[in-house]
């Protein structure tokens, strides 16, 4: 049963989003833009997780979790979620957005996908009442409709797609919905296709549910369609994009050929402290190529992508973040969402394609106040024009990489703490072998 428990765990944070009315009073009422919209906010101001009245086997498992006090996204949103109101809610990556509407569910729901899964799962330790399921497509739906069938959950985590599937079949009711979350909720509607579906399930939802949706990144042209689906919602904004980045990651970039890069990243790979890295590439063949080219090179590498299967995909995610292997070369696919403490290093080996995809992606890195390092490879005139937009965009002065940079700027957390390393120590056979076969 454990070893189950685990597998959906690492099953939602690998869901793949390309493949695959009870109102508080007017007072509280309202949006929150950055620092200047707080004078309105009547909200309830704590230090810690114990000032928000959760339930006692709710505290239990946060403390368990090892957090002491609230992020200010935390502070600002579980209050008002945990009396029912509509939330809508962008805040940069890594500052627990999840474990928002985690908590304000488990504090709210009555015992009668991964990432968000495995969230509900670890609070909801001392609730053994509380059932979680995930769905998602790239599975037999015979499967999800047997557990539905024999042990109907509490709560549902899924990919839009396979929940369709199974309420349209009539195996899985939504009839008594209370709680419908949508999470990277951008990315959910700005695909017309996915958000017909997501509309198609709202439908078939009681009118009387509280709604929340959570992203990093919340363009002004994609929230409106948020609020459609809800009722006065509360809305929390970063508008101010400078805020977005985060405070404890030291980015640069390097100029460089195509043709440079490999031997740039052996460097680097050799000459940098880190306990895990990221190493992002543009399509399915490059991240399949460079990571033999990493292996070959005894680098302790592994990658993922969408051209895998789901269970492949989640065999070595999971591997990955339990440490087995400290480098993953990956697509976009993992760029969202997933978790993974030990990540302090982000690479953009190719350049994402647009400033939010940049900011996902080196949110990776840095995750909750901890320190980080992001490096990205320029090497033609659009990838110039990228970088430029993303320092335009949210104000950041993103310099070239020195030739000696400090330990202590992105491999210590926000407690001072090491966080491991594993930079380094390669016989010079393994270099020689790595500058013959650039491709």
């Amino acid at each position: 049963m454990e070893d189950t428990k685990e597998s959906d765990a690492y099953e939602e944070e690998l869901l793949d989003y390309e493949e695959d009315d009870e109102k508080a009073p007017d007072s509280i009422s309202g949006k929150i833009n950055g620092e200047s919209a707080k004078k309105g906010y009547v909200g309830i101001h704590s230090s810690g997780f114990r000032d928000f009245l959760l339930k006692p086997e709710l505290l239990r498992a946060i403390v368990d979790s090892g957090f002491e006090h609230p992020s200010e996204v935390q502070h600002e949103c579980i209050p008002q979620a945990i009396l029912g109101m509509d939330v809508l809610c962008q805040a940069k990556s890594g500052m627990g957005k999840t474990a928002v509407f985690v908590l304000s569910t488990l504090q709210q729901i009555e015992p009668v996908a991964g990432q968000i899964c495995h969230e509900f799962e670890r609070f909801s330790t001392y609730l053994p009442d509380i059932k979680v399921a995930v769905f998602y497509g790239g599975v037999n739906i015979k499967l999800h409709k047997e557990l539905l069938k024999n042990e109907c959950p509490h709560i549902v985590v899924g990919t839009p797609g396979r929940i369709l599937a199974l309420a349209r079949d009539k195996d899985l009711s939504l009839r008594n919905v209370r709680h419908f979350i949508l999470d990277e909720c951008d990315k959910m509607l700005e695909s017309l296709d996915m958000r017909r579906d997501v509309q198609a399930i709202f439908k078939t939802t009681p009118h009387d549910k509280q709604v929340m949706m959570f992203s990093a990144t919340l363009s002004k042209e994609i929230r409106p369609i948020c609020k459609k689906f809800m009722q006065d919602p509360m809305e929390i904004y970063v508008d101010d994009e400078a805020k977005l980045t985060l405070h404890g990651l030291v980015q640069h970039y390097i100029k460089l050929s195509e043709l440079e890069k490999n031997r740039k990243l052996n460097d680097l790979l050799d000459a940098l402290d880190f306990n895990q890295v990221v190493i992002f590439v543009k399509s399915v063949s490059r991240a399949a190529e460079l990571n033999k080219l990493l292996v070959d090179c005894n680098f302790p590498s592994i990658c993922i992508h969408s051209g895998m299967t789901q269970e492949e995909r989640l065999t070595r995610y999971k591997g990955f973040k339990e440490g087995h292997k400290r480098i993953l070369v990956a697509t976009d696919l993992v760029g969202r969402g997933i978790d993974i403490e030990r990540v302090n290093i982000v690479i953009n080996y190719d350049m994402p394609d647009s400033a939010d995809t940049y900011l996902h992606r080196v949110g990776r890195a840095g995750r909750f106040g901890t320190k980080g390092l992001a490096i990205t490879f320029v090497s033609s005139a659009s990838d110039s024009d990228i970088l430029n937009q993303v320092q335009q965009r949210f104000e950041v002065d993103i310099k070239e990489l020195p030739e000696q940079i400090d330990t202590s700027t992105y491999s210590r957390d926000g407690n001072g703490k090491d966080v491991g390393n594993c930079g380094g120590g390669r016989p010079d056979a393994f270099k020689k072998y790595y500058y013959d076969h650039q491709s």
